[in-house]
Formats: structure tokens, sequence, C-alpha cells
């Protein structure tokens, strides 16, 4: 066990995946696009982490898959670390307060967190003052972003649930209560 209840094995996954979905997400997703626009997974695969490792771990790969995109793509560096850190941190200050268990939390969480990210990259780059037109276009690529990235968040969850689920340590709020079946040897199928 590293730190609290973060055991190494989950450390390791959390990282190969975080790696290996950035560089599919550059290499192969970027090159489709869908609708005029590309499916981001990185928002999402890191909401996901959030959700389902809570609000440290959320922050921490939020953080380390920013800096990685941002160090890949030769990008204003620190940008997307910041929306990042603060997806994975609010997805999993989701779990640690609500415990969704509903069947959209996905669908919902990884809208929110596409949300978050384009709009807060288009604030932030124009507040640093990067020349960028501001027009409905800008809008519509929002918009039709959040919805593509909606439709791919319900089979990146199933990936990433099950690339973790061994891993994680056991929730006590999740845990099933076995009911205890004693009636002092008074049962009547047992033999005396």
């Amino acid at each position: 066990m590293i730190g609290s209840g973060v055991s190494a094995s989950l450390l390791v996954r959390v990282a190969a995946l975080s790696v290996l979905c950035v560089f599919f997400q550059i290499g192969v997703v970027s090159e489709v696009p869908v609708f005029g626009v590309n499916v981001d997974l990185s928002p999402l695969l890191v909401a996901f982490i959030g959700l389902l490792c809570g609000s440290m771990l959320g922050a921490v790969t939020g953080f380390a898959v920013g800096l990685l995109v941002d160090l890949a793509l030769v990008q204003t560096l620190g940008v997307t670390s910041l929306i990042f850190t603060l997806i994975g941190f609010w997805a999993g200050r989701l779990r640690e307060l609500r415990d969704p268990q509903a069947a959209l939390t996905p669908l919902l969480v990884g809208a929110s967190a596409t949300a978050v990210s384009l709009v807060g990259y288009s604030l932030i780059e124009f507040m640093l003052g990067v020349d960028s037109p501001v027009s409905l276009e800008l809008l519509r690529q929002i918009v039709v972003g959040i919805v593509v990235n909606s439709v791919v968040a319900l089979p990146l969850w199933a990936l990433v649930r099950r690339v973790l689920e061994s891993a994680l340590p056991e929730d006590p709020r999740r845990r099933r209560r076995r009911r205890a079946y004693t009636t002092g040897g008074l049962s009547p199928l047992s033999r005396a």
C-alpha cells in the first residue's frame, strides 16, 4: 500500500492507461474528425479515474495527463494540466460525497468533463492573448464536441472500469452486508 489505500498495482494501471490513452488520442483518434470535431479522450479518462479512485488520485492523474498532452502537442505548458486537475478533483469529490451509482452517471460526468475542458481551454487561451477567432463557430464546436464525447463516454467508462476494477481498494459503502443467520442452534433444519 502506498499512501492511503492506493496500491502500487493501481498506480501502475493508472499510469499505463494514461500514457496509452494520450498516445492513442494523439496518434489515431485526432486524425478522424467526427462532425467536424475530434473526439477528446483525455478529459473523459481523467474524470473516470477520479470517479473510480477518488479526488486525490483524480487530481494527480489530471495533472500528469494534462502535462503529457501539453508536452506531446507542444502547447502552452500548464493550461491543460490546470483544467484536467480540476476535472479529476471534481469527479473524485463527486464520488466521495455522493457515490453516484446510476447508469447515466458516466454519461453525465463525461459530458460535464468535456464541457469544462473545452470551455476552460478556450477561456484560458483567450485570457492569455492567443489570437483565435471568437465566433459562433467556436460555440458550435464546443456543443458538437460535448455531444460526440458523450457518445464515446460509455465505452471508455467500461474500459477504464474493467482495467482498474480489480486493483481498486474495497469501498465500505459499496460492500454488501451478509446476513447472519444465527438462531442459536434452534433451526429446524439442523440435526441435533
